[in-house]
């Protein structure tokens, strides 16, 4: 990678108490308008999974579009989009998950995978792991097989990895983690 890890976390921004108080939000979006950071991001994911025979990266809507286009392209995979309901024209298939009050949903179209096929399901930000937990078994219902969930962010203290795995089986790769504490 020609940009260390710490100039990569130079370039997100941080956003003092958005979406509300309290909270620390970390904003990707000054990270892919450069263009060197952007490139080392998905060539960061690349290396990841360029040996593991992936034949899709399905990217949760909408910020895991930004990496897992791209990174579909560089994998010579498919690429999925997962959304949230009543987005996808044709038949899908959905995954409910709890949230802090209440719970949510998201969906793929029933035909976007073919049974047993290796797939990786991508974010730009693991918090509590909630929305990338239901992508994998949604991934699990339509046959295939999560080989990792993948995030540019992870929020450690929140322990969503741990929940992802503890909850699919699923290991989670991430670049760059904050503790915010």
């Amino acid at each position: 990678m020609n940009m260390l890890i710490d100039e990569i976390k130079d370039t997100i921004r941080q956003v003092p108490n958005f979406p509300k108080e309290g909270i620390q939000f970390l904003d990707i979006t000054t990270g892919v308008k450069h263009p060197q950071a952007f490139k080392d991001m998905i060539d960061y994911l690349y290396e990841q999974f360029k040996d593991k025979h992936i034949d899709y990266v399905a990217g949760i809507e909408s910020r895991g579009f930004v990496f897992g286009a791209p990174l579909a392209l560089r994998l010579n995979a498919g690429f999925v989009m997962i959304r949230k309901p009543n987005k996808l024209p044709a038949e899908t298939i959905s995954e409910s998950y709890e949230l802090e009050y209440g719970t949510d949903t998201i969906q793929m179209h029933a035909d976007a995978i073919e049974k047993g096929s290796n797939v990786v399901v991508i974010d730009d930000l693991l918090a509590t792991g909630g929305t990338a937990t239901a992508a994998c078994n949604l991934i699990k219902k339509a046959g295939g097989k999560v080989e990792a969930a993948a995030f540019i962010i992870e929020l450690t203290p929140l322990r969503g990895a741990e929940k992802i795995k503890s909850q699919t089986g699923v290991n989670v790769v991430s670049m760059l983690k904050y503790d915010l504490d």
